[in-house]
């Protein structure tokens, strides 16, 4: 028998961006209403745009058990498989390693037998998962060349260290913890790596006390929330390095590491400042034998009529653009940003990333704003938080639901789900798609993940 890697993965971030028109995307449901009877599920969502469905939804898993939320998953497996020291390069993409945030639970599905309705072929117990990590709130997954990574935002009481444990690619057992050496880590939020340097970036947010019931904002006052970033020996997994932004800045969240191996730098978000609202994007990157942090981009408030504001809000008589999600197109070149309080969609010229140049913007929703999608008239509630891009960075799909808590503290009206798509000018540019707008009644769609890969999904050791 002749074994040959998965057609979907690639050695090269250049090579990934030729690959086939995404057909499929995975997207991860959040009931907010146990009452009614429904779980959270995985949805299944036509991209194709020959078909007759193309721009709905074709498939609907729901989860047995109630309370999970359903957030952030990933693949089992993906190009980082072709690394030259990993151990499995057969191992197929295939399933989905699906999380919930409040249950810390996780659902294995199978995608291969039917895309269209993918099985739970594996559950693993949030008993199995504490006994074995001593976390739990679990968060983000990565597939890397030897062990899926998940995140964790805590322990079982609430409170913290959060962190990283992993499980095997095919087995899916959970083999334990991954931190050998913490140094001065605490908070836990999220997991990249730069492959080519052997180096591992971890990001903060809170630990759940502090996230599970809203933004607090005395927490917030004091400057509690994560404003680091941890380097670390990703195969020694000792933590090398801390790198710190001054206190006014919270939450460094989502990280997004330049898909070129032999590029030493990547960009994360601050989702707020203490002093002015505003969100600010920053680059972590080599400085000569260390590693150093630098404010590239900073996107102000909004002043708004405090009528207009949710009551968190009211005081400060402004907009906060609130960045949640960002991504880098696969290139390198652009950097996309969420800003899910204003609803702005932000596309910034990365190529120089010392020096970010804004290039396209479009807005949906927004907590003042609420600007409508051509397809739906009337005001539009929630904001683009959870995007993805293609692999060949011509489209961006985004859903509105950052988490349930929060969801309710910054649009009390409550989240009425959508995922819409914006079109990508390889030149520079964003334009929405006024005929693709998918709703989701009575559930909130937060994660998107592409049939195939897409341009947060997949690492790579070749440039």
């Amino acid at each position: 028998m002749l074994w040959k890697p998965d057609q979907t993965f690639y050695p090269s971030p250049r090579m990934a961006m030729t690959a086939p028109r995404e057909r499929l995307a995975y997207v991860a449901a959040f009931n907010p209403d146990a009452a009614n009877g429904r779980r959270d599920a995985m949805c299944v969502m036509d991209l194709n745009p020959d078909s007759s469905s193309y721009g709905k939804l074709v498939g609907r898993v729901e989860v047995p058990n109630a309370g999970d939320e359903l957030h952030h998953f990933g693949w089992n497996a993906c190009s980082a498989a072709l690394c030259p020291y990993a151990p499995h390069p057969h191992v197929e993409r295939r399933y989905l390693v699906v999380p919930g945030i409040r249950s810390s639970r996780i659902y294995i599905f199978d995608t291969k037998p039917d895309p269209l309705s993918p099985k739970i072929v594996r559950v693993i117990e949030p008993e199995e998962i504490l006994a074995r990590t001593g976390y739990t709130r679990l968060h983000t997954v990565h597939c890397g060349p030897d062990a899926i990574y998940v995140s964790a935002l805590g322990a079982a009481d609430g409170g913290g260290p959060g962190g990283v444990f992993v499980l095997d690619h095919e087995s899916f057992d959970v083999l334990g913890r991954w931190e050998v050496d913490r140094g001065s880590q605490f908070l836990g939020y999220d997991i990249w790596w730069h492959l080519g340097y052997d180096v591992a970036i971890t990001s903060e947010w809170g630990t759940p006390k502090m996230i599970e019931d809203g933004l607090q904002l005395d927490l917030l006052v004091k400057g509690e929330y994560g404003r680091r970033l941890h380097v670390w020996d990703l195969r020694g997994r000792r933590n090398l390095q801390t790198l710190e932004v001054p206190p006014e800045y919270q939450m460094m969240l989502e990280l997004r590491p330049a898909h070129d191996p032999t590029r030493a730098y990547g960009f994360v978000n601050a989702v707020v400042s203490t002093k002015n609202l505003a969100s600010t994007i920053w680059l972590w990157h080599r400085d000569k034998d260390k590693w150093a942090i630098t404010k590239v981009i900073e996107i102000p408030a909004e002043p708004a009529d405090p009528e207009l504001l949710p009551p968190a809000l009211k005081a400060f008589k402004a907009a906060p653009p609130l960045v949640t999600d960002m991504v880098l197109s696969l290139d390198d070149k652009f950097l996309y940003v969420a800003c899910w309080g204003t609803g702005d969609l932000k596309q910034y010229d990365v190529s120089d990333p010392f020096n970010p140049r804004p290039t396209g913007s479009v807005r949906l929703g927004g907590m003042v704003s609420h600007a409508e999608h051509p397809k739906m008239p009337g005001p539009l509630n929630g904001g683009p938080q959870m995007i993805e891009l293609s692999r060949d960075g011509r489209r961006i799909y985004g859903s509105n639901s950052l988490y349930g808590a929060w969801d309710a503290q910054f649009y009390p009206e409550g989240i009425r789900g959508w995922v819409a798509k914006v079109d990508v000018n390889p030149a520079g540019g964003l334009a929405v798609d006024p005929n693709f707008f998918v709703p989701f009644e009575g559930e909130r769609p937060h994660q998107i993940r592409l049939e195939g890969g897409d341009s947060s999904s997949d690492s790579f050791c070749y440039p």
